[in-house]
């Protein structure tokens, strides 16, 4: 997914991975983003994960907070690269010598945290992105093996690149899947060095993002449930748009001559608002139906008994200061609400027969800010605006939860949206005498107005992470003036 963008037990055998690929059980885990208004403490978000008996964890940039609260915890961790820090990374091997040094070596060992994977890049060859970062990720990747080498863990962590689905096209059927013409040798090298290392295929999959797309697309095709549209394709039939897209992908790989690679669904999943489509029924229905899907082993008609090696939900919790570019949907794909409380009932066969919520979470005083009931709101667009500039107000939207609940209810929640996150200061609500504190919750129906948590995280991590861009970016310096030099 763009950014501004676990399982309990895995049991996987896999025998040479260029010949055959045979996977026992999927692992079921869970995409962890932080771009947060209000973001909970990493301790509390990995004792979320331990209380749902989530072992396993998709990061998208090696958050130092997050890497030290998972040390310990005996959780499977992804940890990502930004596509900015490609272009350093894929220049300079001092650079990447650095980067495996202070977020992967630094968090190992007994004790520490267990970093399985490093996702170089997140969809870098993106279409939308025009092939910016698509020469980086061959160059980055063979210097992160080699810093891997130097500091003996490249047996153990395993490089990934998370791809869009849109890296790969067909004609309309699966068994046509091919990548993308411009794609096919950055992908042959790609799937060579991964097959090479003994690393999965990992792939984004969002069938809602299908929907939201296409008018025309068959609603019921993107869920598990039967469709009325099923998909024909020689002797094979498909009835749902997950098991065609995997497929799609599997065929594009075979034409690359490894079609038996294992795959990981690095992200998907189904917002809970924020769009026509986006509602809580419709995500539990679909999360719900990949999840039992996924269980069942059956695999895919191109992998029969042979589901995806892992599956990472996206995501573990909605994240309220993404870029709404795509759609107001991307800050509500959380099976968690910010604040760790679940949205409705999941099981995710790990052990629990329903999500269990964040504990000790502590929030702000029960007190919201509303419009005065009568106060002159005429004038109230520019103070909306201001409001929503910071806070979110995605749910006021066409579509969203709080769209029918009146103007001056759209006001009130635009106004506490704000109050809640200048951390309830008085002065924040007052919008030239327009708003008024009450003690009374405001929430209509679906509609719910929030409360803010102190349990938040640490600002350090932005400034760790702003530091090690810094040092990057003298390494690479230094070392194009050394390589002047000589």
């Amino acid at each position: 997914m763009l950014r501004g963008s676990l399982s309990g037990g895995v049991l996987y055998v896999v025998c040479c991975w260029s010949m055959v690929a045979m996977v026992v059980e999927s692992g079921i885990g869970v995409n962890w983003g932080t771009i947060s208004s209000h973001r909970l403490k990493p301790s509390t978000v990995v004792d979320l994960l331990r209380e749902n008996k989530i072992q396993k964890v998709k990061l998208f940039e090696a958050d130092p907070d997050v890497l030290k609260a998972l040390m310990g915890s005996g959780i499977q961790v992804m940890v990502g690269i930004p596509n900015e820090m490609l272009s350093i990374l894929s220049s300079s091997p001092s650079a990447s010598d650095f980067w495996v040094r202070r977020n992967v070596s630094a968090y190992m060992g007994k004790g520490g945290a267990d970093i399985r994977y490093i996702a170089v890049g997140n969809e870098p060859f993106l279409t939308s992105y025009n092939g910016q970062f698509q020469n980086l990720v061959m160059p980055a990747i063979l210097n992160i093996q080699q810093s891997l080498v130097k500091a003996n863990l490249a047996g153990y962590v395993k490089l990934v690149v998370p791809c869009n689905a849109d890296a790969y096209e067909s004609s309309g059927l699966p068994s046509q899947g091919v990548f993308r013409p411009e794609l096919t040798q950055i992908m042959t090298q790609l799937v060579q060095f991964l097959n090479t290392n003994g690393s999965p295929f990992v792939v984004n999959i969002y069938p809602f993002l299908s929907l939201y797309d296409n008018k025309d697309f068959p609603q019921e095709y993107a869920f598990f449930e039967g469709t009325t549209h099923p998909v024909q394709d020689g002797p094979n039939v498909y009835t749902n748009a997950f098991d065609g897209n995997y497929d799609t992908l599997v065929a594009a790989l075979g034409k690359l001559g490894f079609g038996q690679i294992p795959i990981v669904i690095g992200e998907i999943g189904w917002p809970s608002d924020g769009a026509i489509g986006a509602n809580i029924t419709a995500a539990k229905v679909f999360n719900q139906g990949l999840i039992n899907h996924i269980a069942t082993n059956k695999g895919t008609p191109l992998r029969p008994n042979a589901p995806p090696m892992d599956v990472y939900l996206f995501s573990l919790l909605d994240e309220g200061a993404k870029s709404t570019l795509p759609g107001n949907f991307e800050r509500h794909w959380g099976i968690f609400s910010f604040d760790g409380q679940a949205k409705y009932p999941l099981n995710l066969l790990l052990g629990n027969k329903e999500l269990k919520n964040a504990r000790n979470v502590q929030y702000l005083p029960s007190r919201w800010c509303v419009a005065t009931p009568s106060g002159d709101l005429t004038d109230v667009v520019n103070h909306m605006r201001l409001a929503c500039s910071v806070a979110d107000c995605t749910t006021l939207n066409y579509g969203g939860s709080c769209n029918e609940i009146g103007e001056k209810g759209n006001i009130s929640y635009a106004f506490n949206s704000y109050y809640q996150l200048q951390m309830q200061d008085s002065r924040s609500c007052d919008f030239d005498g327009l708003g008024m504190v009450t003690f009374l919750d405001p929430s209509v129906g679906d509609c719910r107005f929030l409360v803010g948590v102190t349990d938040k995280g640490s600002d350090s991590s932005s400034f760790q992470t702003t530091c090690q861009w810094w040092i990057l970016v003298v390494l690479l310096l230094l070392e194009g003036t050394f390589l002047l030099s000589v």
